[in-house]
Parts: structure tokens; C-alpha cells; sequence
């Protein structure tokens, strides 16, 4: 069978899947991307590059539509070479959310078009309009925001069949597409977080303390994003700290983030999210025993997992983070918000839920369970997200179309 990938940063989610399809000798899998990240055995990368660069005069509210176009015309212009040279795939795995793959179809008629369903924009009742404290949109924004789905609504209709990890987020897009999603999650490594109780961390000194060594048992309490924003509840959690401090003066809290943004939109005044916090809570807080650590890379992530004793996850109507299932998975106590994404799992895998905007609740929650201290820690077994059962459904789903 003949694979093409395509995603802007690809692995990304198709890691494992183009892994696996990857390693069979009877596979020749190739893969677009505009970076060039590290890929799997396998998988042959063919990176692309713009034909032409954004024009001064587009109107403005054109303007993410017509990056989405450059793009998928550079994506086909190395398609075309592929077909070229002899590749014609049988299959073609996109992410559609950056127009990569819109004018595939017209490149390889025959091939059948399978597309990863993230994210599907809404006006209200998901992530934009949930946080009285952003500003709602004015008409313009507004309607930037109806002509993101441009892009997903022309992929949609020229998929063959399409895929999302979880139900939430089929659920996002309109009736008539969900009838042609299927839900199967890209699955969770479950094996890389089994609990290892001689783990060890070692923040390296820094202005507001020297070396510390954090070990399974400590009273640590630890909070994970991408990067630090409210659409990840980051507001929320730094608001409940000073409290937490208080109330645990031996307590300290890792906080894993970049300061850019991923989604939604900047704080006030040009500063990240981080410091416009900082300048709100930082005096009620002891920076001592509050470690920013910025992105890490997996392994030291996992060591942070295995050190936890509390995990805090927070998020709005949005999609999902892989961090929030492998902790709770990890059998670390996690603490998350009460919004559907979490709600999809909380119950099966043992979360605490409570109200996004409840600042005291959470922080009374937090103080509870850091003042438990679990001597052992029990992998949960939870099958449906299992890496091994989620590729054997990818696999079949291929198979089906």
C-alpha cells in the first residue's frame, strides 16, 4: 500500500500510526511537510516550500485563508513531483487545518482522501465566549472567525472519510460532516508512563533558589500546557496558588509551559500570559517554591508525571490535551475543570472535576489532596485510549475505505 501523509509539522498526531505503516516492508509511505521534524523509520519526508510569499493587498479578512491557499498550492506543486517520479498513493492522511491538503484531490483523483477532524470553530458555546474576562468579539473578529472554517468545510467535502480522537470534538462539527467521521484516538503509549518510584528531578539553581531534588512522595504540585493561556485555564490556576501557599507552606508547584500563544488571544500590554499574572498574584506568592520550567523535553515530562502528587488540568469547551490523559492514566491525582472535553473521560479515569471559574473550590480541592500523601501509585488500565488498540482501529478503518 502507497501512504502519503500530509501535515505541516508532521509527525504530529500521525506519529505512531505512519510509524507502524512505516516499518511494513509491503508499505511505501511518504509524508509533506513544510518543517522538518525527526520522523519514524520508514516514512520518507518530502518537505515543500511556498511558491510565493502573502500579497500586501489581500483584504484582511482574507488573510488566513490565503496563507491556507499558498499552502496548498505548494503542496501540490510537490505532489505533482511525486506523482512525477512514480509515487501514487492509495491513501492520503491529511490535517487539513492549514489547507494543505485541499487541492490533493485534483493531484491524485483516485486516491481516497482521509482527513483529521480537530477542531471545528464556533461562535458560541465552545472556547470563544466561555471567559467573561476576554473581550468579546467585535463584528470584524466575528467574522474572521465564521471564515476559519473555510478550509474545513472545503476538506470535509472532498474527504473520503474522516477521523477525530474524541466524540467532543466530532461533536463541534455540523450533522451532516459528523456522519462522515469515525472516533478513534490516536492512542496513548501507555507503557512509557508506568510509575517508577526511584524517579528522580533536579531543577538546576536560580535566582530564587539553589538546586532541588523533588522525589515520588514530596509535596509537589505540578501543571502542564503547551503554553501558559486562559484557553488552558492559566488564569485560573495562578489565582488559586497564593492560597495553596498558605494553606501548604511546604508545598511547591512546577508549572510546564512556553509564554507564547497557541490559542486565543495575547494579555494586555504586549506581556505574556506568565508575567501579566505574575504582575497581578506575584507578591502574595512565594517564588521560591514556584518553578516556571518552560517546555521540556518527553522524558523529563515523564519524571515530572512521576514526581506529581497532585496534577492540575484546566481547560475551556476546547480540544483535549494528551497531557491530561496520560497523567490521569500515569495514576497521578489530577484536579481538572468540569468542561465537556474533560467530562468525555473524568468519570472512567477517576478525575476530580469541578467548576472552571470556582477559584476557592479549586484551591481547597488542591489543598486536600496535597495534604494526602501516596505512598504507591497504580497504572490505570484503560483500554479504549491503549496505543496498540487505537493503531489496530486505524489500521481497520484504512482497510474500510
Amino acid at each position: 500500500m502507497k501512504v502519503l501523509f500530509i501535515h505541516q509539522n508532521f509527525p504530529g498526531q500521525f506519529l505512531h500510526l505512519a510509524a507502524d505503516l512505516g516499518k511494513q516492508k509491503r508499505n511505501k509511505v511518504v509524508a509533506l511537510s513544510i518543517y522538518q521534524q525527526p520522523v519514524p523509520e520508514g516514512v520518507e519526508l518530502r518537505p515543500y516550500t511556498l511558491l510565493r510569499q502573502s500579497a500586501s493587498e489581500t483584504h484582511p479578512l482574507l488573510h488566513n485563508q490565503e496563507a491556507h491557499i499558498l499552502r496548498a498550492e505548494a503542496c501540490a506543486a510537490a505532489a505533482f513531483q511525486l506523482k512525477r517520479e512514480g509515487f501514487v498513493p492509495d491513501i492520503i492522511i491529511a490535517h487539513p487545518g492549514w489547507g494543505e491538503a485541499l487541492f490533493m484531490k485534483d493531484v491524485f483523483p483516485q486516491a481516497k482522501l482521509l482527513i483529521y477532524c480537530e477542531y471545528y470553530y464556533a461562535h458560541e458555546g465552545q472556547d470563544v465566549g466561555f471567559d467573561p474576562e476576554i473581550p468579546t468579539l467585535n463584528f470584524e473578529q466575528r467574522c474572521r472567525l465564521r471564515l476559519k472554517n473555510i478550509t474545513n468545510l472545503l476538506s470535509m467535502e472532498i474527504a473520503d472519510a474522516a477521523i477525530s480522537p474524541t466524540q467532543w470534538q466530532k461533536s463541534t462539527y455540523p450533522s451532516w460532516a459528523q456522519e462522515k467521521i469515525s472516533v478513534i484516538h490516536e492512542g496513548i503509549n501507555q507503557a512509557r508512563l508506568h510509575y517508577n518510584p526511584n524517579a528522580k528531578l533536579t531543577l538546576a539553581a536560580s535566582g530564587n533558589h539553589k538546586e532541588i531534588n523533588f522525589k515520588p512522595g514530596d509535596e509537589l504540585l505540578t501543571y502542564v500546557s503547551r503554553n501558559l493561556e486562559p484557553v488552558r485555564g492559566f488564569q485560573i490556576f495562578m489565582r488559586t496558588l497564593p492560597e495553596v501557599q498558605r494553606l501548604r507552606p511546604n508545598a511547591h508547584t512546577i508549572v510546564v509551559g512556553g509564554n507564547d500563544i497557541s490559542y486565543g488571544h495575547h494579555a494586555p500590554n504586549g506581556l505574556s500570559w506568565k508575567d501579566h499574572l505574575l504582575a497581578e498574584v506575584g507578591e502574595q506568592l512565594d517564588m521560591n517554591r514556584i518553578h516556571f520550567v518552560g517546555k521540556v523535553p518527553y522524558n523529563n515530562y515523564l519524571d515530572i508525571l512521576n514526581v506529581s502528587r497532585v496534577h492540575a488540568y484546566w481547560t475551556t469547551p476546547f480540544v483535549l490535551s494528551w497531557s491530561f490523559l496520560e497523567a490521569a492514566i500515569s495514576g497521578t491525582c489530577v484536579v481538572a475543570s468540569d468542561t465537556p472535553p474533560v467530562q468525555e473521560f473524568a468519570e472512567r479515569l477517576g478525575v476530580i472535576t469541578l467548576p472552571f471559574f470556582d477559584h476557592g473550590m479549586f484551591a481547597d480541592t488542591l489543598v486536600e489532596r496535597l495534604s494526602i500523601k501516596n505512598e504507591s501509585r497504580k497504572l490505570l488500565v484503560f483500554p479504549e485510549i491503549d496505543l496498540p488498540h487505537c493503531l489496530k482501529l486505524q489500521k481497520k478503518w484504512l482497510k474500510s475505505v
